[in-house]
């Protein structure tokens, strides 16, 4: 959105910001600015002249020496403009004073100094400016001579200041506007956040029209057969049509926010469509066949030429203006060009209406179109503009005498928006602030920008222009915005639940990824999407859970078509991409969601699980594997007993070197690993042995405990036990261990496994475990009487494991 400072200021008379001023302040108040354009930069000294001798140069046939009054002083200027003439009235730089561009029309950046000096002998004083000079463009001022000086009007004063003449002490501002504040989308709309931002009156327009003739309802019918595209459709007329050139003013307007003045009809729709954002459309009346005006959809196929001279194919779905016979216009988008007004127009009707934003900005998208007017629709419009911008647009022609009003309005508005009521509570709006601004000012924030209140309720009445203000929240935003940013102290958050801080899942997940970075291991990110193939290179039977997996709607593939039940297959693929590539180890992890769904087909949300896998080829064994897992419930605080069952259920991994990892004395599974199975891992390329692991991470955010207890330097000496038993080869390390724990009771400090043994000396098929047991207690140095009946008890339970001691 592009305004210029001197047509805001129309409406905020008492505002008195200097450029950069008015930027920083509408940028912190919520109104962005992206930038702005100063128009009467680098231009100084510069006043209004008039010529009032010419002669010819005597030494040059193309220059003329001119006489110029400035009012205050006679000066000499030698120009080689071909369009000054004796009496012209042109604006003049001084001796030191500045312009904008060069004698060519191109910018200069810093501009260009004049000073008096001599052209072929003879002296000059100044310069008389084209209008390229003054830093503006004839598409600008239409009326200014190509290559030539600027004629000012005759009604220039002499001697007064040129720039301020030609409206040029000015800069027009390009505004960053987000999509739900349509109503910036307008001069007035920027006003009025210019007036709140300031703290200054803000003069809105009531516009109305003194004179009219005759009645519109004898003349036109209106007609809506698709309300719910077309909310509100309102029309006016004007006859006897002048068509002029527009008053400077209003040309200075439009040309400081860059539209090329036309004449004085088109003027007042570009005019009326800037300053209330309210896009409008003339018909000549003379065209409207059956002097009837039908708004409904299109037909599928149907072909419609527009202004542009295009020819486009129309849809359903596309809202067209329509007389009695054929469309006449793409409603909210151009009209048609059997409708255009021409030079010959003798009645006009004026439309202006509100059409269904979403709607628009498709038909526009299909049409390849994209006009100022469905670039403001798209937006949504507020119905109630439409009425007043009509009126306003039928002021100005009676202004103006382009035409003769014809009074009365058609008005089609069958389900009119009311404006919102909001409770004012400066209290809560403090409490989401973390200020303490008084009522009377947060009070003084609304009067600029129309909100309405109410003391005898505490209730804001929202204008409908301001879409976006729909709860106490909004009017807390507010009062921030002109209350000012940087005016708001920092605090901080009352509550606890606010205060900064990880939660204890990704206090956990960090913990994870820092053991699994200790061990080595690099970590992964694969595809939350698989494909259903993966479950037959992993060799699960058909009725494995694992299988029960979300298929996506809208899949990119096959091969993404469902939602991963596991992280193994990812995994493998990432181990298997490194060995293809040569590398001798690999060691990888993933800490990701799986997707569990809890019924087939989707009843409601799946359960996201965070899920742990590792897994590495390479140096290391099964033992290895399982040793990453303890240390990762070691360093998770993990209190709680942990078995590893040996298990040959799991269809991807060795059946022989695979085990399940329970907690709470084997009642609950939260993990598994093992071996890849040799078969699984050819299937995906890996030509050696691999292993993966599993845990369900989330499960451990309830078990994991960082609570950490400082234990004295024991203050008595240990007592140490070495047991070598021989037992069948098919007993793990862990019931042993088990046994160890559980009969050694407070007085069993640590144990340790030191040697493992096979051999014919114990026997076929069996194997020796020697162990160092450490008994300690904290209040006596222990004797044989005291660890002996432990030992013996330890024994007992193991023989009853078909456990031996070694003789």
């Amino acid at each position: 959105m592009n305004a210029s400072l001197s047509w805001i200021k129309a409406y905020v008379p008492d505002l008195t910001a200097g450029y950069q001023e008015f930027r920083d302040a509408m940028t912190l108040s919520g109104t962005k600015v992206e930038g702005f354009t100063q128009f009467d930069k680098d231009l100084d000294k510069i006043v209004i002249g008039q010529i009032d001798k010419i002669e010819k140069h005597p030494d040059a046939d193309k220059l003329l020496i001119c006489q110029v009054n400035l009012g205050d002083e006679n000066v000499q200027i030698v120009t080689g403009a071909s369009n000054v003439f004796e009496g012209a009235k042109i604006p003049v730089v001084k001796d030191g004073g500045k312009v904008a561009g060069g004698h060519d029309g191109k910018m200069t950046e810093g501009g260009i100094t004049i000073k008096a000096g001599k052209l072929r002998g003879i002296d000059s004083y100044g310069m008389m400016c084209s209008i390229e000079e003054l830093g503006s463009t004839r598409e600008m001022y239409p009326d200014a001579a190509e290559n030539g000086i600027y004629i000012l009007p005759d009604d220039a004063e002499i001697g007064a200041d040129a720039i301020e003449y030609l409206g040029l002490h000015d800069a027009n501002y390009e505004f960053e506007i987000t999509s739900n504040r349509v109503d910036c989308y307008s001069v007035l709309g920027i006003a009025r956040e210019a007036a709140a931002t300031f703290r200054l009156p803000f003069h809105g327009i009531e516009p109305k029209i003194e004179k009219t003739i005759e009645d519109i309802h004898d003349y036109l019918e209106v007609e809506v057969e698709d309300p719910d595209l077309c909310p509100r459709y309102t029309c006016m007329m004007v006859k006897n049509i002048r068509l002029a050139p527009s008053p400077m003013w209003l040309q200075r307007r439009l040309a400081s926010n860059g539209i090329r003045p036309i004449n004085n009809v088109v003027d007042i729709t570009n005019y009326v469509m800037e300053e209330f954002g309210q896009p409008m459309h003339a018909f000549d009346y003379d065209t409207i066949h059956g002097h009837k005006i039908i708004v409904k959809r299109a037909n599928d196929g149907d072909l419609f030429v527009t202004l542009d001279g295009q020819e486009r194919k129309l849809d359903k779905d596309i809202l067209m203006i329509n007389d009695a016979e054929r469309p006449i216009g793409i409603a909210g988008i151009m009209g048609g060009e059997d409708s255009k007004i021409t030079d010959d127009v003798q009645t006009l009707v004026f439309e202006s209406a509100c059409f269904d934003g979403t709607n628009n900005r498709l038909s526009a998208k299909r049409l390849g179109m994209r006009t100022d007017a469905s670039g403001k629709y798209e937006k949504g419009l507020d119905p109630n503009n439409a009425l007043p911008a009509l009126i306003r647009a039928c002021q100005l022609i009676e202004e103006l005498d382009a035409g003769d009003v014809v009074g009365g309005t058609i008005d089609i508005y069958p389900d009119p928006v009311e404006e919102k009521q909001i409770l004012f509570d400066p209290e809560r709006i403090n409490a989401y602030l973390g200020t303490d601004i008084d009522e009377e000012t947060q009070l003084s924030f609304f009067p600029p920008l129309e909100i309405k209140y109410d003391p005898s309720t505490r209730m804001l009445t929202i204008p409908t222009f301001r879409q976006d203000l729909l709860r106490g929240a909004d009017i807390a935003e507010e009062v921030a915005r002109f209350y000012g940013y940087d005016n708001i102290p920092s605090t901080l958050p009352d509550s606890e639940e606010m205060s900064g801080r990880l939660t204890r899942g990704f206090v956990v997940q960090n913990k994870i990824r820092e053991t699994m970075r200790a061990y080595g291991y690099s970590e992964a990110m694969t595809f939350s999407f698989e494909s259903p193939k993966v479950f037959d290179k992993l060799h699960l039977v058909a009725d494995d859970p694992h299988r029960n997996a979300i298929t996506i709607s809208n899949p990119l593939g096959e091969d993404y078509s469902i939602m991963r039940t596991s992280l193994i297959n990812g995994m493998l693929t990432s181990l298997a991409i490194n060995y293809n590539r040569r590398n001798k180890t690999a060691a990888l992890y993933e800490l990701s969601n799986i997707y569990l769904p809890k019924a087939l087909p989707l009843t409601e949300l799946p359960d996201e699980r965070m899920t742990l896998c590792f897994g590495f080829y390479g140096d290391g064994d099964f033992f290895d594997l399982k040793g990453t897992m303890e240390e990762v419930l070691t360093r998770l605080g993990l209190k709680m007993s942990r078995d590893y069952v040996a298990d040959g259920s799991i269809a991807f991994l060795h059946p022989g070197r695979q085990a399940k990892v329970m907690i709470k004395g084997g009642r609950e599974q939260i993990g598994y690993l093992g071996e890849v199975h040799p078969q699984v891992s050819k299937t995906y390329g890996i030509n050696g042995k691999a292993y993966v692991a599993q845990v369900d991470a989330q499960a451990l955010y309830e078990y994991a405990n960082f609570d950490k207890k400082y234990k004295e330097i024991p203050k008595y000496p240990a007592v140490t036990r070495d047991l070598s038993m021989v037992m069948d080869k098919s007993i793990p390390a862990g019931e042993i261990e088990n046994v160890i724990a559980k009969c050694g009771g407070k007085l069993i400090e640590s144990y340790s496994l030191f040697d493992v043994y096979e051999g014919e000396r114990i026997g076929e098929n069996k194997k020796s475990l020697a162990y160092n047991l450490v008994f300690r207690a904290k209040d006596r140095t222990l004797e044989d009487k005291d660890v002996n009946p432990v030992i013996d008890k330890i024994i007992e339970k193991l023989k009853e494991k078909n456990i031996e001691l070694r003789s």
